[in-house]
């Protein structure tokens, strides 16, 4: 039975003097029991807890950027997110070489190190390889139809400056709860997830969401790496008949990976393939 793990990466790598932020991190089975739940700090951290827990078959979702060569500007598959997702209100920061933080590089280079693959999309899940991809948690959410997000994203990412002061930590939590109460539906869909079936996950449906940024955030990490590894078995059990492949037809890198992003979609949210696309995905 194949496994799906969750990676929502803090970006920054830390230093010896500032440790690097939280990274959550969820491993689902193929009934959407949560397997393990928690958080790491540092890249060599999240390294070493795929390589101890992933086998042959299993696939991993990573919220950060892992192909990053452009030297400026946006790479194809954000500039996408935003063309195909916008109506949403969804869009994707860009990345390049001026980043000063680059996290999910140095991940894909220790998991490549340690014989993990990194996916484009151009072909279905390897039952023999340990895959891995890039995956961002808002196409999820709006292009998956199980949240019902038909009008625009959830904003349970940050507070939202349009309101009142004194209001925008209780909407941002009021946000958060109504999200995971919409996942807290996913136990009988397809793919399923259930998070009461593990103590840590448990506790987000369990508790309300809390309004002191550092708190809410710790909580956030969680949820969004629940979301990746969701996604992750969404790849797996549909491939692109629920998923597309933003950035395919992006230029590869020397060593011939192109930077995409595995995104949940509905109908409405893909373009028509041209025979090029076609051609890569296969």
């Amino acid at each position: 039975m194949a496994r799906f793990f969750g990676v929502d990466l803090a970006w920054g790598e830390g230093t010896a003097l500032k440790p690097a932020n939280e990274t959550g991190l969820v491993c689902l089975d193929e009934r959407g029991t949560v397997l393990h739940a928690g958080w790491a700090r540092g890249i060599d951290a999240v390294a070493a807890w795929l390589i101890a827990l992933a086998e042959p078959g299993d696939v991993i979702a990573i919220d950060a950027p892992l192909v990053v060569f452009n030297a400026t500007g946006i790479r194809e598959c954000e500039r996408e997110v935003g063309q195909r997702y916008g109506r949403w209100k969804v869009a994707a920061n860009p990345s390049s070489l001026r980043l000063q933080w680059l996290g999910g590089v140095t991940l894909r280079i220790a998991l490549e190190a340690a014989g993990f693959r990194y996916t484009d999309g151009r072909h279905p899940p390897a039952a023999k390889a340990i895959e891995f991809f890039e995956c961002y948690p808002y196409t999820t959410l709006v292009g998956a139809a199980e949240f019902g997000y038909t009008e625009q994203r959830p904003r349970y990412k940050r507070p939202n400056t349009a309101l009142p002061l004194g209001e925008r930590r209780l909407f941002r939590a009021s946000e958060c709860d109504e999200l995971l109460q919409r996942m807290s539906r996913l136990t009988t869909a397809s793919p399923p997830l259930s998070l009461a079936t593990h103590p840590v996950t448990a506790e987000l449906l369990d508790e309300p969401s809390p309004l002191l940024d550092r708190t809410y955030k710790h909580r956030e990490d969680l949820l969004d790496a629940a979301l990746a590894a969701w996604t992750a078995s969404l790849w797996h059990a549909h491939g692109l008949s629920r998923c597309q492949v933003l950035g395919a037809t992006d230029t590869p890198d020397s060593a011939g990976r192109r930077p995409v992003i595995i995104a949940a979609a509905r109908p409405e949210q893909r373009r028509p393939a041209r025979s090029a696309e076609l051609g890569v995905l296969g």
